[in-house]
């Protein structure tokens, strides 16, 4: 191993041999640093051009402001960003609107007396029609307790055009054969 500046730095700072008994590495290094003889010594001077030459690059690093703005580069950046958003408007716009948002809801209906007519209701509420609504095929009547039944009624919806608040309003209008209406199960599509 090559000694350094540094160690001949500090090998010029001791006295005298270090105790082994007390500092055992320190006696192993000061034995391993003399026996290089007058290569210590002269290690010193040839270090001096590598070090002055460190210093002044050290002063040219100085120089450079890091945190400063390039106005060139800045022009260049924005022209280059406005080209990447142009291009990505373009591809956009060619790819055109994306498939629509579709929802499947499943309602459950609640009557207010067991012998409500469940398919007359289920009519009533088939009938509801919107712009991005489409009714399952058929619904089914579920026991509750005591003979009360409740409808279970599916309906495919397009979220932008229908929105479920309104929908279930319009299940609420019945009121002689509604008592509530609940939303089962919301599946995105």
């Amino acid at each position: 191993v090559e000694a350094s500046s540094a160690d001949a730095e500090v090998f010029k700072a001791l006295a005298a041999a270090p105790d082994a008994s007390v500092f055992p590495h320190l006696a192993r290094w000061y034995k391993h640093i003399a026996s290089k003889g007058d290569a210590v010594a002269d290690l010193k001077t040839a270090e001096a051009p590598a070090a002055a030459a460190a210093a002044e690059e050290e002063e040219d690093e100085d120089d450079i402001d890091l945190f400063g703005s390039d106005e060139e580069e800045d022009a260049e950046a924005e022209r280059v960003k406005a080209e990447r958003l142009a291009a990505y408007q373009a591809k956009k716009a060619a790819k055109g609107p994306g498939p629509a948002a579709k929802s499947m809801i499943t309602f459950e209906i609640k009557p207010w007396e067991a012998d409500t007519d469940l398919d007359e209701l289920e009519k009533l509420v088939k009938g509801i029609t919107m712009d991005g609504l489409v009714w399952g095929q058929r619904g089914q009547k579920i026991p509750i307790a005591f003979g009360v039944k409740k409808l279970q009624i599916n309906a495919t919806v397009e979220d932008a055009k229908v929105s479920t608040d309104d929908l279930t309003d319009q299940i609420m209008e019945f009121e002689d054969y509604v008592q509530s209406v609940d939303i089962a199960a919301f599946m995105k599509l």
